[in-house]
């Protein structure tokens, strides 16, 4: 296939790499002739380094740079050109007249595609005279090591076009999701769930960024918490995709945005690009502090409570992992009056134990029971705790058995749910959210999330493990303590836990009924 890539940028030229290396010839042009001859020697390089490295024969290379073709003009007749893929700037405008020229220039079977992230792929295939040769084809940086690619049909693209994307970008190594056209695609989109619990944990005084991003890593098993993510992209970004995704989806609840980003975007606290965001960056910056010491009594006796009988599972695993560390775990109906008291909940809070069941508000704190992928766990703390109490309730559930690693224990403000159960609910609501308006097939939303966000598992597929039926009671008890719409559960959930169906499986539709598909 001979490709024309216009736009030179970090994109242009990573989709010229991709492309090259994998067979096809590339025309590579910009409007800026400096920017094609940077393009084509940074190609080389790594390509170069490919073969460094052993990930490539020093013949595969040099074959990949002869078929890099470097253009002076964008805009020059291509009667051989099967696919143009645009990589210019992120404005309708500038898009539009990309694609306006071309159309003069390139033969009517040349196939167009934008790697817009942001904009909408039927609005910009409106601006043609023939707007269904165009759909989205987006790609994300690196394209050479992020093995995604998004294929997005426009209202009116023409339907063998997005089989066609799909059979290239996989037969260059990538994977092609179908995704429809709508704010944020399938990734953006699906990534909102970690990001805004993330903030509004923050916003409620719950826990620290520190603490919020430990948690997500050690708990939750990702390899970035939710702060660091954010200073890495750029806060600047983050906040203007959250805008527009929440904007485009009419304000739907659980994508609203946080009051906390506008002024931290306006003072410049970026992230890493700017030497500060959440965290400090720079030779002179020292990291986030520090978690304290344990410093309490490990030897205080525990009792654990379950708050409600679907609860007494989760307490039962508590009290043996604790007697396991040779914790002293009280068997009796009503803590002692020396005792320290720890609740697992689930979706809501241990302020609520305490009143339904009348512990002792100063000796009671929460425990996250959700499996943790690391060494972690979670205390919640009300308003009433004793703080002596909660140094004690921390060493002791610091304890592990005999040659195991001592826990690390983080303490929080209490919470409906604790913050992994939240993030997590969260990350899976969103993802149920696409699935149920159809806008990616399950299968699809779980590897573009696992490949382009680097999640440890699909949210789908993380609710599976879960249980349909246990992420509808965490859904519904974090709606209903809190109030809060964002936690509404979904009718994708819902539908799956009553008729006992995975959240992975897309179940019968009409059309199937029909024999439409």
């Amino acid at each position: 296939m001979r490709i024309r890539i216009v736009g030179a940028g970090a994109m242009g030229r990573g989709i010229a790499q991709w492309a090259a290396a994998a067979g096809h010839t590339v025309e590579l042009c910009d409007v800026r002739a400096e920017a094609v001859a940077d393009a084509v020697a940074f190609v080389r390089s790594m390509l170069e380094r490919a073969v460094a490295k052993g990930r490539m024969s020093a013949a595969d290379a040099e074959a990949a740079v002869e078929r890099l073709v470097a253009l002076d003009d964008p805009w020059a007749a291509g009667p051989d050109v099967d696919l143009v893929i645009e990589a210019v700037r992120e404005d309708l405008a500038t898009k539009a007249e990309v694609f306006g020229r071309l159309e003069q220039a390139l033969p009517a079977s040349a196939v167009f595609a934008t790697n817009t992230s942001s904009l909408s792929v039927t609005r910009i295939a409106a601006e043609l005279k023939d707007p269904t040769r165009l759909a989205g084809l987006h790609f994300f940086n690196p394209v050479p090591l992020m093995r995604i690619v998004e294929v997005v049909p426009g209202a009116a693209t023409r339907p063998e076009i997005p089989p066609l994307l799909t059979s290239l970008v996989e037969g260059c190594g990538h994977r092609a999701v179908t995704v429809a056209d709508t704010p944020g695609f399938l990734v953006n989109h699906a990534g909102r769930g970690l990001v805004t619990e993330a903030l509004a944990l923050l916003e409620e005084g719950v826990a620290e960024p520190a603490d919020l991003d430990r948690i997500a890593r050690d708990v939750l098993g990702l390899r970035m918490g939710p702060f660091e993510l954010m200073d890495l992209t750029g806060l600047d970004v983050t906040a203007a995709v959250i805008d527009s995704i929440w904007e485009g989806f009419r304000h739907e609840d659980r994508l609203r945005p946080s009051f906390l980003t506008p002024n931290r975007v306006a003072a410049g606290l970026h992230g890493r690009k700017t030497g500060h965001g959440w965290y400090a960056y720079g030779p002179e910056a020292t990291g986030p502090a520090p978690e304290p010491p344990v410093a309490g009594d490990a030897d205080r006796p525990v009792h654990v409570f379950a708050p409600d009988p679907a609860r007494k599972a989760d307490a039962a695993a508590l009290r043996e992992a604790l007697a396991a560390a040779g914790v002293a775990v009280e068997h009796r109906e009503r803590p002692s009056d020396d005792a320290v008291v720890l609740v697992p909940v689930w979706g809501t809070s241990v302020a609520s134990a305490v009143a339904a069941h009348g512990l002792p508000a100063a000796r009671t704190f929460g425990v996250d029971p959700l499996p943790a992928a690391g060494r972690r766990r979670v205390l919640a703390v009300t308003p009433a705790a004793d703080a002596a109490a909660g140094r004690d309730a921390r060493a002791v559930l610091a304890r592990a058995a005999d040659g195991e690693e001592p826990f690390a224990v983080s303490v929080v403000r209490d919470t409906a749910g604790s913050v992994a159960q939240r993030l997590l609910a969260s990350i899976v609501s969103v993802a149920a959210s696409i699935a149920e308006r159809a806008l990616a097939a399950p299968a699809d939303i779980d590897v573009a999330v696992t490949t382009g966000l680097g999640y440890p598992v699909g949210p789908l597929a993380w609710g599976d493990r879960i249980g349909a039926a246990r992420m509808l009671e965490l859904h519904r008890a974090l709606h209903a303590t809190t109030g809060d719409p964002r936690h509404r559960p979904t009718r994708w959930v819902t539908e799956r836990a009553a008729l006992g169906l995975a959240l992975t499986d897309p179940g019968t539709s009409p059309a199937d009924v029909l024999g439409a598909r």
